[in-house]
């Protein structure tokens, strides 16, 4: 039995996190969330851009770690004495899965993921700076010195890099990383619910955490997490809570207008300023970075409109989905970003033609869905004849969700302009028909001149 499962209520080794959580802290783990790496989490927002648009949404990724720890704990006190399990984990194991979810952010740097959307040449993506990290002497001593793991452990649960079909070790690897990554699993459970609270939105709260965990059991073919039938109706809630709050929170047409400024001012400066060393820094400090790299650039107005004085982002005046607008959804969704500021200067360049307004480059924004793909949101339901069948094909809720790629529904394809130009461009661009023309014709130049 590991220290944190011993003793995990006594209140003089508890921290408390919202809403009303408390996280068990023994010596080891105190010490690793003392360190510089770990404290430095403390100092980035969790969700960005998004408290333009919902103030209460400031927490950190520091809450979020606790709260994914926490996690953790509750999925071992769940399958330590499951008779499918116990006799293939070990001390070393659990030590590493419950390292893994304290640090599995560490990696993060302030905006990490709409710049790792971006994929600029050379940059690394964040689960890849968790080995870094952990490497450091302040970090590698806790681990060589309180914990029956050791780095290469810890990174391989965190990135899956392990042979899933070896022994028994290796396979306890597989479902321990299931449980960090996937349908259902300790980083989800903390920040839909955590995001929904301070966010000020009921909707990633909408579905029974306790439930969902009491139903987990590990799947009969495979050695991952599956959850139980009478967890059924708990999943499909938390399908249904996840696809609501990308909709109207993480993917919110607000939040992705900020996040189009961003991403076109890291493009637009990324030869003024040494990204790669700024992973490093608190998010104060690579604001203000990104900011005296914009003086006196174009890129200027763009990041004072987010982190300025006044808050001025750019205004939809365009939106495509797979519901309207299927065609222009699909020819704009994956594509690479440069491809996308290439068109989007493009149709700077045609609105500009046929309207007489004079649009510059940086004027106009296209935003459209990565060309990463979120994680699966299926998972297999385990019935108590030992039968299993995936969660798409037993829930109508959530069959189309599963069988139609999530991203195309949650993630819209948007046009943002310059805010005072809208009123200008909305005279002679009065509609939905008018715009897509327009960016028709501008993918078909980009096309005709990157083939």
């Amino acid at each position: 039995m590991i220290p944190e499962l011993q003793s995990p209520h006594r209140s003089q080794s508890l921290v408390r996190i919202p809403p009303d959580t408390g996280v068990p802290l023994t010596d080891r783990v105190r010490r690793v969330v003392d360190t510089t790496a770990m404290q430095r989490l403390s100092r980035i927002s969790q969700l960005g851009m998004v408290s333009l648009v919902y103030p209460g949404a400031t927490h950190s990724r520091m809450e979020h770690s606790l709260g994914v720890y926490y996690n953790a704990l509750r999925f071992l006190t769940r399958f330590i004495d499951d008779p499918a399990l116990k006799d293939f984990i070990s001390v070393r194991d659990v030590d590493a899965f419950v390292l893994a979810a304290l640090v599995h952010d560490v990696g993060h740097w302030p905006y990490c993921h709409p710049i790792e959307d971006m994929r600029l040449e050379g940059m690394d993506q964040h689960e890849s700076r968790v080995r870094r990290w952990l490497t450091k002497d302040e970090l590698a001593d806790c681990i060589e010195e309180d914990w029956q793991c050791d780095v290469t452990d810890v990174c391989e649960l965190l990135e899956g890099k392990f042979d899933q079909t070896g022994d028994s070790s290796q396979r306890t690897k597989g479902f321990f990383h299931s449980c960090l990554s996937g349908p259902v699993d300790v980083d989800k459970l903390d920040y839909l619910g955590r995001d929904s609270l301070h966010a000020g939105v009921p909707y990633g709260r909408n579905f029974d955490v306790s439930r969902l965990i009491d139903s987990l059991c590990v799947h009969p073919d495979r050695f991952t997490l599956a959850v139980g039938e009478k967890g059924l109706t708990a999943a499909e809630m938390m399908v249904f809570s996840r696809y609501i709050m990308f909709s109207e929170v993480y993917w919110h047409h607000t939040v992705r207008s900020a996040t189009a400024m961003l991403q076109r001012s890291v493009f637009l400066l990324q030869n003024r300023m040494d990204l790669e060393a700024s992973f490093h820094l608190t998010q104060s400090e690579w604001i203000t970075l990104l900011q005296r790299a914009a003086e006196g650039s174009i890129a200027e107005p763009l990041v004072q409109g987010i982190f300025g004085r006044r808050r001025e982002l750019y205004k939809r005046v365009a939106q495509f989905s797979v519901n309207a607008g299927a065609s222009l959804h699909q020819k704009l969704a994956r594509r690479p970003y440069w491809w996308l500021v290439a068109c989007s200067e493009r149709l700077a360049e045609l609105i500009s033609q046929s309207t007489g307004v004079m649009v510059a480059a940086a004027d106009i924004l296209l935003d459209a869905p990565p060309v990463k793909l979120e994680v699966d949101i299926n998972v297999d339901i385990v019935s108590r004849d030992g039968t299993t069948a995936s969660l798409g094909d037993m829930s109508p809720v959530v069959a189309v969700l599963a069988h139609r790629q999530f991203d195309d529904h949650v993630k819209r394809v948007r046009v943002f302009v310059r805010p005072a130009l809208r009123d200008q461009l909305r005279q002679r661009l009065p509609d939905a028909q008018s715009w897509a023309e327009q960016v028709e014709l501008a993918i078909e130049i980009t096309e005709a001149e990157w083939v």
